[in-house]
């Protein structure tokens, strides 16, 4: 078992910048993650909304990340946690289906923890989605947007989250479909008189999506059934948002840090948790905006506040 000052559960932007923080201030630090640098930022094919970089992919910025950390000597341990003990004045961390008290090299021990393990998109779960995911389905309205200036656009779904997506993709598409399956939305009241307002923003109503298709590589159609009538409709639009919100990774630490009832780690702007020593950053915590810079700003602001914790 080795041991570090900070542990940090998750290697995205979030994570990548604590150990850089970190590795800065002269902290042995380690950064767990389950499959490569970058978590879902891996994945986005072109992300052009973080400062000083763009266009660029999502791996590239995820590599760089991790070599800046790396560069002030935190280190990366690729693996699936599996087990957390995160009271006490030590934590301990396994690996790979570990005995957490085994003491062997795939469990890690540390002073303070940080846990940046992000939060996944809700999915459609229908064809085409995987085959287009980047190539027109997008999960971030904020994210992709632009790509989409002056375009017909779908979003799916009937929340606050799909009514955030088109009141915000109104402003950049020539017309946003919101597409829901029932006939009442979920949204809040105010949000559904401005969609109402806004002269671009069509709702279809009681529709089952059924299938997204793409011609030349891209999206170029939403399938859907009406529950009304039975008759399989298709609109022609050249993205497709899918804003049924996200599912926080937090499986694992539901029983030892307090979550919201979404599941999301209770944390303000400090990221300090209700453990202490225990800090939480990025998509994982409690937060108005999920983007790349501000889980990076998160992982930041945990290792100060973790400082604090480790010179008590």
């Amino acid at each position: 078992m080795k041991t570090y000052d900070i542990a940090i559960v998750g290697g995205g932007p979030a994570g990548y910048t604590a150990a850089l923080y970190a590795g800065r201030a002269g902290y042995s630090a380690v950064v767990i993650e389950k499959l490569a640098p970058g978590g879902q930022m891996a994945i986005t094919s072109n992300v052009e909304n973080y400062p000083g970089f763009g266009p660029v992919s999502g791996f590239e910025l995820a590599e760089k990340m991790m070599e800046g950390a790396e560069r002030f000597g935190a280190e990366s341990m690729f693996g699936e946690v599996t087990a957390v003990r995160l009271s006490g004045d030590t934590k301990y961390i396994a690996v790979d289906g570990a005995d957490i008290d085994s003491g062997d090299d795939s469990v890690v021990a540390a002073r303070a923890v940080v846990l940046a393990t992000g939060a996944s998109p809700r999915k459609l779960g229908i064809p085409g989605e995987l085959e287009y995911e980047g190539r027109g389905v997008s999960y971030c309205a904020t994210c992709d947007g632009m790509f989409f200036k002056g375009k017909t656009v779908v979003v799916a779904g009937g929340g606050d989250t799909a009514f955030e997506d088109a009141l915000y993709l109104s402003n950049i598409c020539e017309k946003v479909y919101l597409v829901h399956r029932r006939d009442a939305f979920r949204a809040a009241a105010h949000s559904v008189k401005r969609a109402e307002a806004k002269e671009n923003i069509e709702f279809v109503k009681n529709a089952l999506i059924s299938e997204i298709r793409g011609e030349g590589g891209k999206v170029s159609a939403l399938v859907y059934t009406d529950k009304m009538s039975g008759e399989t409709r298709e609109l022609s639009c050249s993205a497709v948002f899918a804003a049924f919100g996200r599912t926080p990774d937090t499986a694992l630490f539901a029983e030892q840090v307090e979550l919201d009832p979404s599941g999301y780690i209770v944390a303000d702007e400090t990221c300090r948790t209700s453990v202490e020593g225990v800090f939480a950053a990025g998509d994982v915590r409690t937060k108005h905006l999920r983007q790349i810079v501000t889980a990076c700003a998160d992982g930041a602001t945990a290792i100060s506040l973790a400082e604090e914790w480790l010179n008590k």
